[in-house]
């Protein structure tokens, strides 16, 4: 029997939604969409989202919705992560969520965000000893991975694009202000106890900004099928020498490189100084990119938890 399931992934910088039709143990994705909405849009130290992200947003929900609508067996989880997990209005946007778009969103904690990345990853790679790092909009997860198990993990409040707004200018950076940002970042490396025993693995990355990286070299290298991101892997060489190229250029130049969205170009440096200062502090040789993350860590998930269900009947 065939059943459909989605998940939407409510970010501080885009609005995803996944549909798979299950049927069996056979499970293939139908419909993949995407809305960068950039709800996290000047939240500020304040943390409040602001009229124009959540007029955004909930246009690219309604969209999903209308989408939603079209199947009639279809389950649904739908999460809202670190830009909603922070705002002090969040009860508000939810219940206009509910009102305007008739969904209802579940903000999960980074905790809970870090497992399905671990769950979205570990099932599609063949990974033994790893560090995932998944750089989002307003939160980056950490999760140290040892014989295939999750050891340990940490959810930092900080991504794109409140990095960007709290430290660099969005056009020309200077000395001063990438010092800034190393320094903050690396202070915060520092105080997470267990990161040091994750020295010299490699680095599997997530997110938008990360994925940007790989982008930009198939481009570089005129790889065919230059979406097919999972697994590919690039040397820390290539990752460094591709961020110089990034942190020295200006907003227009930014936007005109191939592989890079001109909606990331303002964000970018700042999206990608987490994983670029990782690569230093922990030595690794080389990054490992994943297409798959919290959405389908969702996925496999519900595929668990319908296992166990229909073992128990």
């Amino acid at each position: 029997m065939t059943h459909h399931f989605a998940v939407i992934d409510l970010g501080s910088n885009s609005a995803r939604m996944t549909i798979w039709e299950i049927e069996q143990e056979v499970v293939k994705p139908i419909k993949r969409l995407k809305e960068m909405v950039r709800l996290s849009e000047d939240m500020g130290p304040d943390r409040v989202l602001q009229p124009a992200a959540m007029d955004r947003t909930l246009k690219a929900l309604q969209g999903f919705k209308t989408e939603l609508n079209k199947y009639a067996d279809i389950d649904l989880k739908a999460v809202a992560t670190a830009a909603v997990r922070q705002a002090k209005n969040q009860k508000e946007f939810l219940k206009r969520v509910k009102n305007e778009a008739g969904l209802i969103i579940n903000v999960i904690p980074g905790t809970r965000e870090a497992e399905y990345d671990f769950l979205g990853v570990i099932n599609t790679l063949p990974i033994q000893n790893a560090l995932i790092m998944d750089t989002g909009g307003a939160s980056t997860e950490l999760i140290l991975v040892q014989n295939r198990k999750l050891q340990h993990l940490v959810s930092i409040p900080f991504g794109s694009v409140n990095l960007s707004e709290r430290f660099l200018n969005p056009d020309v950076i200077s000395a001063p202000e990438y010092f800034a940002l190393s320094t903050f970042i690396h202070e915060t490396f520092n105080s997470i106890w267990w990161l040091r025993r994750a020295q010299n693995l490699p680095i599997i990355a997530l997110g938008g900004s990360n994925r940007t990286l790989e982008k930009i070299e198939r481009r570089k290298e005129k790889m065919a099928d230059f979406e097919a991101i999972h697994g590919y892997r690039m040397p820390t060489k290539q990752a460094n020498a591709i961020f110089k190229e990034i942190l020295g250029a200006d907003l227009a130049t930014r936007e005109s490189i191939p592989g890079l969205s001109k909606f990331r170009a303002d964000i970018i440096v700042g999206g990608l100084m987490p994983v670029i200062s990782m690569i230093r502090y922990l030595d690794s040789d080389r990054l490992t990119f994943s297409q798959f993350g919290l959405r389908e860590g969702a996925l496999y998930d519900h595929l668990n938890t319908r296992a166990v269900t229909q073992r128990e009947h």
